[in-house]
């Protein structure tokens, strides 16, 4: 984070880690209508879009996937779940610079800052980010669900990479136009969807013991690694545009004055 971001922020890893889980969490059948929006919400099947440049709003999107005969929920929205929750930690940064010693504003930037890790770490795991997305899609466009998803997801906990590997030498690269940025950000993790599948007979059974190969574990680490690196560009980003956020002239906060 750049040195005037505030202190609390830093210090509310466990906040962000807590709220992180919470998109998956959310879909449960017993909530149908919360589950119908939050899926497509982590992936995006770009082979669908034809090559299509994506739109920058949702509603332009929508229409392009209609022209290509596609569902939006076929396709997937993560390209926009991102943005979307970079926006909002941007207002809460902004609520926070005018109301520094807010508890419950922190507490709700914590909240976002959890929700939208959860997306920009789906970006970086090539399979969220294809057709191919769990084995090699079939003639009929629908996937085989040979079970690699599930097996890639689970990596980073099983590998479990140190704080140390995850952070040594990151360079931050300053996030000057937001959907750029995150276009470039899907389109370099697609670059590793052959190596992951060049990978699966390497990747962990189903059931019992195992054991990482060397490839795997380099695999898994530079992908966490990215994951990291995307999402603390995506924080400073936010903390950077909050700067320019007019909030409205009505809003009070509780137990401060304007």
């Amino acid at each position: 984070m750049p040195a005037d971001a505030p202190s609390w922020f830093r210090k509310g890893a466990d906040q962000i880690a807590h709220d992180a889980q919470d998109p998956d969490i959310q879909k449960n059948k017993a909530l149908p209508l919360m589950t119908e929006i939050e899926y497509p919400q982590h992936y995006i099947d770009f082979e669908l879009l034809q090559n299509t440049p994506l739109p920058e709003k949702r509603a332009d999107y929508y229409a392009l996937c209609l022209r290509l005969n596609q569902q939006p929920g076929d396709v997937g929205e993560l390209p926009y779940a991102i943005r979307q929750w970079t926006e909002r930690l941007a207002m809460d940064f902004a609520e926070a610079r005018k109301y520094p010693n807010n508890k419950y504003i922190r507490t709700k930037a914590l909240v976002t800052a959890g929700v939208l890790a959860h997306y920009s770490g789906d970006c970086s795991m090539p399979l969220h980010t294809t057709l191919d997305h769990d084995g090699r899609h079939l003639p009929d466009g629908k996937s085989p669900k040979s079970g690699i998803h599930a097996k890639v997801d689970s990596l980073v906990e099983r590998i479990n990479p140190s704080t140390k590997e995850l952070e040594a030498n990151q360079t931050l690269t300053p996030i000057t136009d937001i959907w750029s940025a995150i276009n470039s950000e899907i389109l370099a993790s697609r670059t590793h969807i052959d190596e992951t599948y060049a990978l699966e007979p390497q990747l962990p059974p189903s059931e019992g013991a195992w054991t990482a190969s060397p490839q795997v574990r380099a695999f898994t680490v530079e992908r966490a690694r990215a994951g990291v690196n995307w999402t603390a560009r995506l924080y400073a980003w936010a903390w950077a545009k909050s700067a320019q956020v007019e909030l409205p002239k009505w809003l009070r906060r509780e137990g401060e004055a304007p």
